[in-house]
């Protein structure tokens, strides 16, 4: 992870990189100190719940910065297309979902290193390319919408609230 200080003075690809970086650790930072029950808990009408969003982000990661980019997605055990990712199955534990949220963060920060801004990449769900560019950025939206989503979640949990620890720089 870039550092928030470098994050602010660095190049483009580096400073969209820091941005999604700051948000994906909100995520796993409004699961911690949460027991699997306080995780998988349905807190909407619909049945979102915390652990179902690490999922859900795990997925779309893999999708978009790693598939769209050709690059290789592990075997998913799941069915997006049909919101498996945003429901946590009995047999899933919360170690499991949030080391595949670890592999999928690592497996989508290979391509961010390796391709430039301007790569055009294809999702097999569309009929048009994108740019990485173009993805980083509906990424740090993607997660920041649903960083808020846990944040709520959280709060409705325990009362915890706040995107991120007091910053040290």
């Amino acid at each position: 992870m870039t550092t928030p200080a470098a994050g602010r003075t660095a190049g483009e690809k580096e400073v969209l990189h820091a941005g999604l970086d700051r948000q994906r650790d909100a995520v796993l930072w409004k699961i911690q100190g949460l027991d699997d029950e306080q995780l998988r808990r349905p807190m909407t009408p619909t049945g979102t719940t915390l652990l179902g969003l690490v999922k859900h982000l795990a997925s779309v990661e893999y999708g978009w910065l790693v598939e769209t980019f050709g690059g290789e997605v592990e075997p998913l055990w799941f069915d997006p297309y049909e919101n498996e990712d945003m429901r946590i199955a009995p047999g899933e534990t919360t170690d499991r979902i949030v080391a595949f949220y670890g592999r999928a963060r690592a497996a989508a920060d290979r391509t961010i290193t390796a391709l430039p801004l301007d790569a055009l990449g294809r999702p097999s769900w569309r009929d048009d390319s994108v740019s990485l560019r173009w993805t980083l950025v509906h990424m740090i939206e993607e997660t920041a919408r649903h960083a808020g989503h846990l944040d709520i979640l959280r709060e409705l949990t325990d009362g915890a609230t706040g995107d991120h620890r007091p910053a040290t720089d």
